[in-house]
């Protein structure tokens, strides 16, 4: 709605999203949320592998209709890219820890360290729930294939994230995941997760410089993050694309090649396609990268549950009204199914698969 407020012809909008975290804050700090009237037991049950955005929001659905509801987390906490994706200058972790507390309270089943795919399979808990709802998100790095990709001091997105947000490494030895204290720090990509990583690295000390083949008006972060990124110090290196990672002889990054680009026509994507510059080659002297160009869904499900139809990115194919996937008894949602895009339509896939849900159980 702030895109198509009336106040854009005065030179601004309504900050709704802001207006939403002041009242959710009042909320918080009134003392513990009440507990609802609960409804009565439906004798039906639903598993929700993934604790992050998508599952939260259908285990807040459908345990305040009744239902009996688990979530299956492989990691250690709850609240999938909430807790590890997105840093606390963003996203303090104390909220979500809140809401997960509220769901517990609520009365769902939430159990963490289980890999499903691996400590059980999605068929075995079809053998004790009635449905089951697959919100794993897309935690499966993408890298750019190109040399040098294997020397220390190469990190994706995830693992950079994860070390700062949900392993603390920052706090050694208080915390027991370190991580090196690098001086020049350089992210590939420039999307909201590139923006994440280098105001990170910035916040730990380093010169943060975000590397992207096309121009400022093709960065796909949202405005607002990348006029963040450029007022806190992070330097954007524009139509410059790396071509290969340069090591020390014990096998840690020094440098990076990088060349040139121009501009050509759009692609497929409608952003004009960059095109490299022979001869423009250079050197970048840079002892860690952070690779945030995109990820996919983990295989492991998939190739752990027959039947269940796959797209050609490794994401699950669902129903995009309803979340019903290939495979009876079973919906998706999130990342999982989209391939990484924003929380609140993770969640928006959640509350549509909660609906479908509901509807199914209360036709047994």
């Amino acid at each position: 709605c702030e895109e198509a407020c009336v106040f854009l012809k005065k030179g601004g909008q309504i900050a709704i999203g802001r207006v939403e975290r002041f009242l959710a804050d009042w909320e918080a700090s009134q003392g513990e949320l009440k507990i609802p009237k609960m409804p009565r037991k439906t004798g039906r049950s639903v598993a929700i592998v993934g604790g992050g955005p998508a599952g939260l929001t259908v285990a807040g659905d459908l345990i305040r209709k009744g239902h009996r509801v688990a979530i299956f987390e492989a990691l250690h906490a709850m609240g999938g890219v909430l807790i590890y994706g997105i840093p606390e200058f963003r996203l303090p972790k104390a909220i979500v820890h809140r809401e997960v507390e509220y769901l517990g309270k609520l009365g769902v089943e939430l159990v963490t360290d289980f890999v499903v795919g691996r400590t059980r399979s999605i068929d075995s808990l079809l053998e004790e729930y009635d449905a089951i709802f697959i919100g794993a998100g897309a935690g499966l790095p993408w890298f750019m294939n190109i040399p040098g990709e294997n020397l220390n001091g190469v990190y994706s997105a995830n693992e950079y994230l994860t070390r700062m947000n949900l392993m603390k490494g920052f706090l050694f030895p208080q915390y027991h995941t370190p991580i090196k204290d690098h001086k020049r720090v350089a992210t590939m990509g420039g999307g909201n997760v590139a923006m994440d990583c280098a105001r990170t690295a910035l916040r730990l000390g380093a010169e943060s410089r975000i590397i992207y083949r096309r121009s400022r008006q093709e960065l796909p972060a949202r405005l607002e993050e990348i006029e963040n990124a450029e007022e806190e110090g992070v330097i954007f290196d524009f139509l410059t694309l790396p071509t290969k990672y340069i090591g020390d002889e014990n096998g840690w990054l020094k440098e990076i090649e990088v060349l040139k680009m121009e501009l050509g026509e759009p692609d497929a994507s409608g952003r004009r396609r960059p095109i490299p510059i022979e001869g423009s080659e250079t050197i970048l002297k840079m002892d860690a990268v952070i690779c945030a160009i995109g990820n996919s869904p983990n295989p492991l499900i998939p190739q752990t549950t027959p039947g269940l139809k796959m797209g050609k990115w490794g994401n699950i194919e669902a129903d995009e009204a309803t979340g019903k996937t290939s495979r009876a008894k079973v919906w998706a949602g999130g990342d999982v199914v989209t391939g990484a895009a924003t929380v609140i339509l993770a969640m928006g896939a959640g509350r549509q698969a909660a609906k479908s849900i509901h509807e199914y159980l209360s036709s047994l």
